[in-house]
């Protein structure tokens, strides 16, 4: 009996070995990309639809304060969701998912630690999350049944303190990079108005569909004003054409889950069809243009959300900009359904 279970388990890892030897970095790396994208989702999409409805009835009733600070602090566990959701597409278990999950957040950046103790600094860096998780997965698939007995006592060391370590010692070379797409960025400022606005709408365009987080670089650059507005239009371009294009093929969950604020659910999608920027930044050109038009202004809080939320709509109306420039602006976007037709054809 004892043989029996032993060349059991030899095959299972035998099986397991041979389905490692088969992935390849492409695979691989879609399946990192589809957990990160769905772990987004439920991370962001609560404080995205409601902190802004509780914030504006919080002085009616105390409640809508505590919902507001709860949809808020969500926000903070997006990391670690992703780390569980990726671990998820290579069918790890629960234990060794959840280790993955710590070990993401662990490597994020999302918090920081000072003499005052540890604190909540936001989702982290993207690009950085991916890349511990997929080392965590990658580690805890090389010590799959290693461990033996001792795999709950060692698999949280090596996987969730080591993995996450390795990110932390990565995060300050790989915030460098994305700091540097910020000066990018920001040296489109300088430019004239018109241009300006172009290259930062479909700049944005592009980001909202990358690893790359558009409100953290809006943040870190401190774009403001027009380049603002620009932001967040091409935020919102982009979310016109993945919106016009998911009705076709996809459920309505997955659409209005888009249209709320989810559009880094489309990043495998990018990575499979990179044409999808194709008509992306032609609706970003020729929304872009409204900007300059309308005087369309923003605030580096703001610019990174697009129509989520209604974050930029509001504060293009906040600053100035009248309802009903703010109102042909964004409607300015449903010039995608045609670009979207054609590229499905």
């Amino acid at each position: 009996m004892k043989d029996a279970i032993l060349f059991i388990n030899s095959r299972k890892r035998g099986d397991l070995m041979d389905t490692m030897e088969k992935e390849t970095f492409k695979t691989f790396s879609n399946k990192v990309l589809t957990g990160t994208a769905s772990g987004i989702v439920i991370g962001l999409i609560p404080d995205a639809i409601l902190n802004g409805i509780f914030e504006a009835l919080t002085p009616y009733r105390s409640i809508f304060s505590s919902l507001s600070a709860v949809v808020g602090t969500m926000q903070f566990l997006t990391a670690a969701m992703i780390g569980v959701l990726v671990a998820n597409q290579f069918k790890l278990n629960a234990i060794q998912s959840v280790i993955v999950g710590a070990a993401t957040f662990l490597g994020s950046g999302a918090y920081s630690v000072s003499e005052a103790g540890i604190t909540l600094i936001g989702i982290g860096d993207l690009v950085n999350i991916m890349l511990t998780a997929g080392f965590a997965v990658y580690l805890t698939r090389k010590l799959n049944d290693r461990l033996g007995s001792m795999t709950l006592i060692l698999l949280p060391i090596i996987v969730g303190v080591g993995a996450g370590t390795v990110g932390l010692l990565m995060l300050p070379y790989v915030s460098s990079a994305t700091s540097m797409i910020g000066h990018i960025l920001n040296s489109f400022t300088i430019l004239q108005p018109l241009l300006m606005t172009i290259l930062i709408a479909i700049a944005f365009s592009i980001l909202i569909i990358s690893p790359v987080s558009t409100v953290a670089i809006a943040i870190a650059i401190g774009i403001s004003g027009l380049g603002a507005g620009a932001a967040a239009i091409g935020v919102t371009a982009c979310t016109a054409v993945l919106v016009i294009g998911s009705k076709e093929v996809n459920q309505k969950g997955t659409t209005l889950a888009i249209l709320l604020g989810a559009m880094k659910m489309m990043m495998p999608n990018l990575v499979r069809h990179p044409k999808l920027l194709i008509p992306v930044i032609l609706n970003a050109i020729l929304s872009s243009m409204s900007v300059y038009v309308f005087n369309i202004q923003g605030a580096p809080q703001t610019a990174g959300f697009g129509i989520a939320g209604l974050v930029g709509p509001i504060q293009a109306l906040e600053t100035g900009t009248g309802l009903l420039p703010v109102f042909i602006t964004e409607l300015s976007s449903v010039k995608a359904h045609g670009f979207n037709r054609g590229m499905r054809a």
